[in-house]
This record gives structure tokens, C-alpha cells and sequence, in this order.
């Protein structure tokens, strides 16, 4: 099994804000399409670290109440999220264990609280 870290600009080394395990290895990706295909190849990681905003357009909704992602050209790391419950549902298993390290405080709380709501479920 692998880790995981999804991040358009930073390595886990850059992050100060949460407390990332800095003596793991991690497989980066940048983008959604990368993230995708990572998984579809090597399958489920053990942990993964998620940023909200993988590309500049995004950078403009941080502070904001609510995301344009209707607007947005480029996927979000929530959308990764999303990807990622639905590949998890499809195989009857729960997310693995998971930090958002993204400074976006409304994007990293659609992750958390999307991921929680799958996980919840699950449990049902």
C-alpha cells in the first residue's frame, strides 16, 4: 500500500499547519486526472492527503462562503473526493483514513464533510 498526496504546488515537507507523518513516503499527484489514474493503477492508498485548490482559477473563491464549482475549468481536490467515495462505494469499502492540508477553509470543509457523510453511511 501507498500514500497518497494530492497538491498542485507543495510536498508534505512544505506543510506546517497540520500534522502530516514527514518519515512516510508519498506518491505525488498534482491534478484530478493524475489522482484518478494513480488509483485506477495501484488501487487504494492507505492514506491520503488532500488540497482543495489544485489550479489558479480556484484561488479566487478562498475566503468566500461558498465554490463556483460550476465555473471552474479545472477539478478541485473535492472533486478527488467525490471520485474517490464513488470508487470506494462501488467496492462496498469505506475511504481510507485521509488529512486535508488545504489552507481553503470552506474547500477543505466540503471534503471533510463529504467524506464523513460516505463514511457514516458505511457504517449503517
Amino acid at each position: 500500500m501507498y500514500n497518497l498526496w494530492l497538491d498542485d504546488q507543495r510536498l508534505p515537507h512544505d506543510v506546517t499547519w497540520v500534522n502530516i507523518p514527514k518519515d512516510q513516503h508519498y506518491s505525488v499527484v498534482r491534478s484530478y486526472n493524475e489522482f484518478v489514474d494513480l488509483i485506477t493503477l495501484r488501487g487504494l492508498p492507505k492514506l491520503v492527503c488532500y488540497d482543495h485548490d489544485l489550479s489558479t482559477e480556484h484561488y479566487h473563491d478562498i475566503g468566500k462562503v461558498s465554490m463556483s464549482y460550476d465555473t471552474y475549468k479545472e477539478k478541485t481536490g473535492y472533486d478527488c473526493a467525490k471520485w474517490l467515495v464513488a470508487y470506494c462505494m462501488e467496492r462496498k469499502i469505506k475511504h481510507p483514513p485521509y488529512i486535508v492540508h488545504s489552507m481553503n477553509p470552506v474547500g477543505k470543509q466540503n471534503i471533510i464533510s463529504y467524506i464523513e457523510s460516505y463514511n457514516k453511511s458505511f457504517q449503517k
